[in-house]
């Protein structure tokens, strides 16, 4: 059984019952269910949903992007060994936990296999809620090239680079492309302000002004129940990305709830607790890979440059990164599931098989 033959790198072809295409994103592809199908299981297992909710397998992979680019290995290996089995514990531990505290709910209704979900068709809300304990990473470049004002927040002088900040911040950016909203600017990912939202925020998908507290309330309750538990195994909770979106519960009321991924090493900058102490900055999660592409290519420009995408992507395309790089990204994450969750993480020999297998047996998804 070789390296490669454990890595999830294709995850848009198995055979799950669908009328519509498979959507692929960056690391997860989702299948929507058919009606009749999503209605059985709701029926069959009881969700706790509306009758009629469309329902998706979101199948994760053991793809790695960074700077918008997947990158692949040496040997045949298209993604990092337990990388998605990683994420999915992580977060699977963590939305637990928001549902012990009284937290929102999320997306995910049931999880048959370490790399599937089966999840509730959400309107996202077109925010990427960012959360911020420390000044580092883009915030940290604006803010040493004299920047003070952070998404309508201003920063006082003479902070340091990697220090804690003041108080909690919160740095939302737009998710996606929005067109015609005045003062945003239509590409992905830009700051936005909390008045950009206040004044906008139909367009950003929010169905109230009273959802935006909401949402700003969830998201400092998910980072602070998400820091004190990594405290406790001495992981300092640098950074996060939520994301939230609306659903409709059993009565067909919308709800605001969490979605896609919480607290990982792939949304997340979670530094090592000792060494922070000791003045180094030791990462346990996707910048330690990030920082090593930049370091590993002699312009570096090319990646954080958005202007320069077409090289970027040839780099990705074009550079096959050594077996050591893909396994040291893999002991990262790893590692860090194993710390969070206190459980440890099995690489499977066949993923496609067995989540083919459960579907079809458990679920009656393949035909």
């Amino acid at each position: 059984m070789s390296l490669a033959d454990q890595v999830l790198a294709v995850n848009n072809d198995l055979p799950i019952r669908t009328d519509a295409p498979v959507h692929s994103g960056k690391v997860r592809s989702v299948y929507w269910l058919t009606a009749q199908d999503s209605a059985r299981l709701i029926q069959e297992k009881n969700y706790d949903v509306s009758p009629d909710t469309p329902l998706a397998i979101m199948v994760i992979s053991d793809r790695i992007s960074a700077f918008d680019c997947i990158w692949q290995g040496e040997g045949g290996m298209k993604g990092v060994p337990g990388k998605g089995a990683a994420l999915n514990a992580i977060s699977n531990h963590w939305f637990k936990l928001f549902k012990e505290q009284g937290l929102a709910d999320s997306h995910i209704l049931d999880i048959p296999h370490p790399f599937v979900w089966i999840v509730q068709k959400a309107k996202p809300v077109m925010i990427e809620a960012i959360c911020r304990q420390y000044i580092t990473g883009s915030m940290w470049r604006a803010y040493s090239k004299g920047e003070r004002d952070f998404c309508g927040i201003s920063l006082p002088e003479g902070l340091t680079k990697d220090s804690k900040l003041p108080e909690l911040l919160q740095t939302p950016s737009t998710k996606g492309i929005l067109e015609g909203i005045p003062g945003v600017p239509a590409v992905d990912d830009v700051n936005i302000t909390r008045k950009n939202i206040e004044e906008n925020f139909a367009s950003f998908n929010f169905k109230s002004t009273e959802d935006i507290t909401l949402y700003e309330k969830l998201l400092t309750q998910g980072f602070n129940l998400i820091s004190d538990a990594l405290a406790k195994i001495d992981q300092v909770f640098v950074d996060t990305k939520f994301e939230f979106g609306y659903v409709k519960d059993k009565a067909g009321n919308d709800k605001l709830i969490y979605m896609d991924e919480v607290g990982t090493p792939d949304s997340s900058r979670i530094w090592d607790g000792e060494q922070y102490r000791n003045g180094q900055v030791v990462e346990n999660s996707k910048e330690g890979f990030r920082q090593l592409l930049l370091n590993h290519f002699p312009d570096p420009d090319i990646l954080l440059n958005k202007d320069r995408m077409a090289e970027r992507e040839a780099l990705a395309r074009d550079n096959l990164l050594p077996e050591s790089v893909m396994m040291a990204v893999s002991k990262t994450y790893i590692a860090i599931a194993e710390k969070i969750t206190g459980e440890k993480i099995v690489l499977s020999d066949n993923p496609k098989a067995e989540i083919i297998t459960i579907l079809k047996e458990q679920y009656q998804l393949v035909d």
